[in-house]
């Protein structure tokens, strides 16, 4: 890693000349720039600017490379790896303001924005046309479309609907050097050399700084139903996810919450049973109404024959948005409930899932920790709070959540499934990477950027 320069007073000064470049130096401000919802990761930046147009960063990534300072871009600070905190310091680059729905064609069915459009705003935007955007990231009104861009971020929808980087059609980028480029196309298909779009999407903003994006749209369903079904025990559960799959159904959604969730969210949940319930799943189908009423009933079947004591249908959109406001509390609780508390975002093959699951009461008594294991189980993309009762137990709860990633690499997973590596993962790369492997993307890296001046020190440091 380079030696990195300070922002000097004659370095802020070519700063603040680029026109129109918004600069932040508040200490207290600055301070909400040096954090993301990563559990205890904090580093203050230098200074934070604000850009709202591509032409800016430009200018500013031509005086990094010219001053040899970091650059660190951030979309709307909702990542849980800590990929937009500036621990080499320098300058935070946020793109919150530059947040304008360009265009929607309904037509054909894209729509182009900008990277700080937040995900439910477009969601709610391309609604108005009939048109829906599937990626939909628990955080989906608090998150950006250019930081899902930049961790492919998934969600519930993943089981039908893939993630973010199965919507990303094109995009524009600022290069490290500062050069625009435009890649992608804004067709259903394209081949035309290697594609550039899928690799800048995912690379947590390592690459190149995303100013546009044409994301691709889809009809919204004429209708969704959501089934509830509550399981005595977690193992029964998991392995009903798998017959229903096999069987030749795919909901919209396939979530599941352990005996822990439903033990901190039950008295919010509008159905009885629920705390006294090893486990719950949490499942939608969306579509034609008939289409979908009967694949839920063939599913509540499914669920019942699988061991669950009750599978109720939800009789309205209200409870429907009650049951998924539930859902997206449980970090939150969670971390309310545990002064200690490491997030993780493991998948395995969906043919694990209960092989898995079953192993982390061992873990739990070889550590001394308390784990919560929640998530989107229809593609194998569990979610695991690996909690204990004082911040002192972080060793222990760091060797326990160790171990679990070997288990899951060598269940043929991987370490995470959507909130990318940052620098909370970083670890753990030796495990699932090749040294080959490592040494090619460490290549690429440089290849784009030669000086690393752009987000230093994340993924492959």
């Amino acid at each position: 890693m380079p030696e990195y320069a300070p922002i000097t007073a004659e370095i802020r000064a070519r700063i603040a000349a680029i026109p129109g470049l918004i600069l932040i130096e508040d200490p207290e401000t600055l301070e909400t720039f040096g954090k993301d919802k990563t559990p205890g990761a904090f580093h203050r930046p230098e200074l934070v600017v604000e850009a709202t147009e591509a032409d800016q960063i430009q200018e500013l990534l031509r005086l990094a490379n010219d001053c040899r300072f970091p650059v660190i871009p951030r979309g709307l600070g909702t990542g849980l790896a800590g990929g937009a905190i500036p621990i080499r310091g320098g300058v935070v680059l946020s793109l919150a303001r530059m947040n304008r729905i360009i265009a929607i064609e309904p037509r054909n069915m894209i729509a182009v924005v900008e990277p700080g459009v937040r995900n439910l705003d477009l969601k709610n935007a391309v609604r108005e046309h009939g048109l829906c955007y599937p990626p939909d990231p628990a955080s989906n009104d608090a998150c950006s479309i250019g930081g899902n861009a930049a961790t492919n971020a998934g969600g519930p929808a993943c089981v039908k609907y893939g993630t973010t980087r199965d919507y990303i059609l094109g995009l524009e980028a600022v290069l490290p050097s500062g050069e625009l480029i435009d890649v992608g196309v804004r067709t259903r298909k394209g081949v035309v050399g290697y594609d550039m779009t899928r690799l800048l999407v995912g690379s947590e903003g390592t690459l190149g700084v995303i100013t546009k994006l044409i994301v691709r749209l889809l009809p919204d369903p004429a209708a969704v139903t959501t089934l509830v079904a509550l399981f005595p025990k977690l193992g029964p559960a998991m392995e009903t996810i798998t017959t229903i799959l096999m069987r030749g159904y795919m909901p919209s959604t396939l979530e599941f919450m352990d005996s822990r969730c439903l033990e901190l969210v039950g008295d919010i949940l509008p159905f009885a049973g629920v705390k006294e319930a090893g486990a719950m799943l949490l499942i939608e189908s969306d579509g034609a109404p008939e289409t979908i009423r009967r694949e839920i009933a063939a599913i509540r079947g499914i669920c019942l024959e699988g061991g669950a004591g009750d599978a109720l249908v939800a009789p309205d959109a209200e409870k429907r948005k009650q049951m998924w406001d539930v859902r997206r509390a449980i970090s939150l609780r969670i971390e309310e409930a545990h002064p200690l508390d490491i997030q993780e975002d493991i998948v395995v093959p969906l043919g694990r899932i209960a092989e898995f699951v079953g192993c982390l009461p061992a873990y739990e008594a070889a550590h001394g920790v308390r784990i919560y294991a929640f998530g989107h189980a229809g593609d194998g993309n569990i979610h695991l709070s690996v909690t204990a009762g004082s911040p002192d137990a972080r060793k222990a709860a760091e060797t326990a959540v160790c171990k679990i990633v070997r288990k899951v690499i060598a269940m043929g997973g991987t370490m995470s499934g959507e909130h990318g590596v940052g620098i909370a993962k970083q670890p753990f790369l030796p495990l699932e990477l090749s040294p080959e492997n490592i040494r090619l993307q460490r290549a690429i890296k440089l290849l784009f950027d030669p000086n690393l001046i752009l987000n230093p020190g994340k993924l492959f440091a």
